[in-house]
């Protein structure tokens, strides 16, 4: 029997994304239910987060799987995976663009309520140029050297690519180690008014994509010391190295705006 004709690949049958549609749903759910601290709402969130992190680990597994030992991902497979990723990017982009209108909104004509002013009288707020700088020359050091790892896969230089990886993932587990340290030392919370829910809103969701880029970047890693990586076929590689340079300008705009900018 021959071979397919063209250089599409027709997905079997999965059951995978009904699994994580349903698991995120239970997310959303148990959230809801521990932010109104429910009964037992919290722990019925991290057994949501578990069930939806081992279910999107195997649908992972199953897709690197197709791409790599099945090699199902010809050209015009990766064009379409190019694509779909940069859209969602875009979607992502959006949401942030919804925490800076917030931001905006409430801080070019502070309410009465505010007293007319941003930030709001009485607040203290984080210095700019203490943590939040340091951790901008971190994260933007952390894009310089995943860029490093990009290119020195494209040569196949094994040695510069390990280097490249290596100081990214501990740059970026160094963000976000100083990230939590200055949560914990904040003289606000998410309750201190609007100030409060748009800095932590933005800074927490950026966190947050901060550590799923990690684990992005950590998986990559993964993957090419295992060969999986080639110069022809590192989609997954270069998908992660887009999402952490989304992740540096994101935050770039969050230390102009929120902490320079909303602190002048």
């Amino acid at each position: 029997m021959s071979g397919p004709r063209h250089g599409y690949h027709l997905v079997d049958s999965s059951p995978w994304p009904l699994f994580v549609s349903t698991s995120m749903l239970n997310v959303t759910i148990s959230s809801a239910a521990s932010f109104h601290y429910f009964i037992r709402g919290f722990a019925l969130l991290v057994v949501g987060l578990s069930i939806f992190v081992v279910i999107f680990s195997n649908w992972v597994r199953d897709v690197i799987r197709e791409a790599t030992f099945l090699e199902n991902h010809e050209l015009p497979v990766q064009f379409g995976l190019r694509l779909g990723f940069i859209l969602f990017v875009v979607s992502e982009g959006m949401l942030f663009f919804a925490f800076f209108w917030a931001f905006f909104h409430s801080s070019l004509a502070p309410s009465i309520a505010l007293g007319s002013l941003w930030p709001p009288i009485g607040l203290e707020i984080i210095p700019p140029f203490d943590v939040p700088l340091l951790n901008t020359i971190i994260l933007l050091s952390s894009g310089a050297t995943i860029t490093l790892a990009h290119h020195a896969v494209l040569k196949n230089d094994r040695e510069y690519a390990n280097y490249g990886f290596y100081m990214t993932i501990l740059l970026a587990l160094l963000f976000t180690y100083l990230q939590v340290i200055e949560y914990f030392d904040a003289p606000f919370t998410i309750a201190d008014g609007v100030y409060g829910s748009t800095f932590f809103l933005a800074t927490g969701f950026h966190g947050l994509h901060v550590i799923i880029g990690t684990i992005f970047i950590i998986v990559s890693f993964y993957r090419y010391l295992k060969f999986h990586l080639v110069p022809a076929r590192h989609f997954g590689f270069e998908a992660a190295s887009w999402y952490w340079h989304f992740v540096d300008v994101i935050w770039l705009f969050l230390f102009l705006t929120i902490y320079i900018w909303g602190s002048a």
